[in-house]
């Protein structure tokens, strides 16, 4: 790929996304948008450059951005973080809302779904500690696409096998041929919507648990600090943001503040 070429296209993907892309990641370039070129009938990514560079259709631009910002995901990634909502970030929820008996919890580029559900069954889990309280699960992403397949909730045996307890396979999933598929009752837990965290973000509502985890690695400072802000916007003071385990909000913003001995989760600063 020309350099010219790699930094228009790295230009453009950051204007839509807030994705950065340096130099020594060309290969992804090439690998993710060779896809995007057969589907669109182009016999190579230099037609595919010059179709997005003078403007192109707008499926033509979703299709390339969607293939460039549309990341993996697995059931409870990490596991610290799932650990730490149900012991520690639940409890005092529950506490600090038992009048009100409501809560919000927002997975910002939820991907595929994985997150998402798997806050859903731990909700479950304490199902009988949450009778009587309402909650909803909102998980955004800027990808139809994938966001389609989150809301089928079917996974393939592969995707199952990542970090998904074996009993909550078998207490929460249905197989079906070769595929696996989360139960309606989980599915019902959680909404999803197309959204651009670089977007005004006010309309998605007010949130008390924030997950954007391995999101932030792909930004460069500026972009955090604006999408950090614009979490912070959505969050009252009790508010809890959980991030990946190579991210955080020190040099970055102030709106947030580590929770002591908790890595990874911040409290936000009103």
């Amino acid at each position: 790929m020309k350099p010219e070429d790699f930094d228009f296209i790295s230009t453009f993907l950051k204007d839509r996304s807030g994705l950065v892309l340096t130099p020594d990641k060309a290969y992804l370039l090439e690998s993710r948008l060779m896809p995007v070129a057969r589907k669109n009938g182009m016999k190579d990514l230099d037609e595919l450059i010059e179709a997005v560079r003078s403007g192109g259709k707008n499926e033509l631009l979703v299709d390339v951005t969607e293939a460039m910002t549309t990341n993996e995901s697995f059931f409870f990634r990490d596991t610290k973080p799932f650990d730490l909502f149900r012991s520690f970030v639940l409890p005092d929820l529950m506490e600090t809302l038992k009048i009100k008996k409501s809560f919000r919890i927002f997975c910002a580029a939820a991907s595929s779904g994985q997150e998402p559900y798997s806050l859903a069954m731990i909700l479950k889990e304490e199902a009988a500690k949450l009778a009587g309280w309402r909650h909803e699960i909102i998980g955004t992403d800027i990808s139809k696409e994938i966001l389609d397949k989150a809301e089928t909730g079917r996974y393939s045996q592969f995707e199952v096998q990542r970090g998904l307890p074996i009993q909550m396979l078998v207490k929460y999933f249905t197989q079906q041929e070769e595929q696996w598929q989360i139960n309606q009752d989980i599915r019902d837990l959680v909404k999803y919507k197309e959204y651009n965290l670089l977007g005004d973000l006010k309309p998605l509502g007010q949130f008390d648990v924030v997950f954007c985890r391995n999101v932030l690695i792909y930004f460069d400072r500026e972009t955090k600090g604006k999408v950090l802000d614009g979490i912070a916007d959505l969050m009252p003071e009790h508010g809890t943001l959980f991030l990946g385990g190579a991210e955080t909000v020190l040099g970055i913003s102030e709106r947030f503040k580590p929770v002591q001995g908790q890595r990874g989760v911040y409290s936000v600063v009103k």
